[in-house]
């Protein structure tokens, strides 16, 4: 992305964060909610990878929730995978259903996610996920039999916890598996890899922040190139409406 537009994105960005505009809409009934979001970031990391080559994220999306926990929605990113290809945006269109069973306290949520990249449709490619949490952790899986638009399956599994922490803040430890068809890298690559994560985010004047690190394992290294998966810290400051 040219620097002049991600300038004028940010600035955009920032004047959008600052609102005090209320952006969410219920029904009168309450059957029926519309929820926004936008984020500005030191980087964009997906399962411990870098995806704008270490540098700033503009990302925002916009959700409709249904009272039985049916949803839609969009969310996009600027990305960049340098020389690679010509992809500039990221945008994921995604539906699902996201509840809990009875008064159990446990969560779940299926779904499904098409990642669309604008300028490189040849890696556009669908993915199912789903997810069952409790008390403070989260089993999720996450699941294409076309990843990366290959041709071949890819699955990846991911542990959270997270945990409230005095003074409002938030606390979360992650671990997750990626594991591909061995057609997918090539003769003599690693057919998976580890990603890690350990954040902390609080609510301060209206605006969520946020700070990661996050790191993937010597596979992730060799895969993803150590510049764009070794360990690194990410700062956040987001707005829900």
């Amino acid at each position: 992305m040219q620097l002049r537009k991600l300038s004028a994105l940010c600035f955009a960005a920032a004047i959008t964060l600052a609102s005090n505009a209320a952006l969410a809409w219920q029904s009168e009934d309450g059957q029926h909610a519309v929820k926004a979001n936008a984020l500005l970031g030191s980087d964009y990391v997906f399962r411990g990878v870098s995806q704008t080559e270490n540098k700033p994220a503009i990302q925002g999306g916009v959700d409709y929730e249904h009272v039985t926990g049916f949803y839609v929605g969009t969310w996009a990113s600027n990305v960049n995978f340098g020389n690679e290809n010509d992809a500039s945006i990221e945008m994921n269109i995604y539906g699902g259903l996201a509840n809990e069973f009875g008064n159990t306290g446990i969560r779940y949520d299926l779904g499904v996610v098409r990642y669309i990249y604008s300028g490189e449709s040849s890696l556009n490619f669908n993915e199912l996920y789903g997810s069952l949490g409790y008390s403070f952790f989260t089993f999720a899986v996450a699941h294409s039999n076309d990843i990366f638009n290959t041709g071949e399956r890819g699955t990846y599994y991911n542990l959270a916890f997270d945990y409230e922490l005095p003074m409002g803040v938030a606390f979360t430890a992650a671990y997750g598996y990626s594991r591909f068809n061995n057609k997918v890298n090539g003769p003599g690559e690693p057919n998976s890899y580890k990603d890690y994560l350990i954040g902390v985010s609080k609510e301060f004047v209206g605006l969520d922040w946020a700070l990661n690190w996050t790191t993937t394992d010597s596979d992730g290294k060799k895969l993803f190139d150590s510049r764009y998966a070794d360990n690194r810290f990410t700062f956040s400051v987001s707005k829900s409406f």
